[in-house]
């Protein structure tokens, strides 16, 4: 039975139905479904990453790992329309759902498609790369995600993380630290954790 969030095609029957979030000042409509993350609303991590995030200086698209249906990636595109934003899910019922909502929100500036993490992205200069990791997939998929980050980055590029303090955000931020050497706990909120860290010129 695969019919957990991060399964590339989850079994779980469909049964969609339509949410609507206020996002960073924008009133969005979602389509979600069975099988899919959070399906019932714009979970709080993700709703506090999105409200948090600042544009960084770097140039570059910006890229969402593990979109779900598109919160966070539709609602940043919307808000900087001139930056493409790349948003990647393993869950093909999950890409299916962002694509619908990219056009029933009106986004078009986003770029919608299958990866396991990274292994289709061929982008390196991302200007920010977010993520709310699917924690239930374990710590090692969760780093993963971390780890392969900073080849993806451009020069002054971030990573934003959002992650529960019992779910491993100190070991999440021990990763970061190795990785990129600094690491900013960027808001606190409720136990979720908002974590950024900067590729730096070297």
């Amino acid at each position: 039975m695969t019919d957990h969030y991060y399964s590339h095609n989850p079994d779980v029957e469909s049964n969609p139905q339509t949410i609507t979030f206020e996002l960073r000042g924008q009133s969005f409509r979602f389509k979600t479904d069975q099988g899919v993350f959070s399906k019932k609303e714009v979970d709080f991590g993700s709703r506090v990453l999105i409200e948090t995030f600042e544009l960084p200086d770097a140039e570059g698209p910006l890229l969402d790992v593990g979109c779900g249906y598109g919160p966070i990636g539709l609602s940043l595109a919307k808000d900087y329309h001139d930056r493409t934003v790349h948003m990647v899910d393993v869950n093909e019922r999950a890409l299916s759902l962002a694509r619908e909502n990219a056009k029933e929100n009106k986004v078009q500036n986003v770029r919608i498609y299958q990866s396991d993490r990274y292994s289709k992205v061929v982008e390196k200069n991302f200007a920010a790369i977010l993520t709310n990791p699917p924690i239930r997939a374990g710590k090692e998929t969760v780093h993963s995600i971390l780890e392969n980050s900073y080849e993806h980055l451009s020069e002054l590029g971030e990573l934003w993380v959002v992650i529960q303090k019992k779910q491993g955000a100190p070991s999440a931020m021990d990763k970061m630290e190795t990785l990129f050497s600094n690491v900013e706990i960027v808001a606190k909120k409720k136990g979720y954790y908002i974590l950024k860290s900067v590729k730096e010129i070297r």
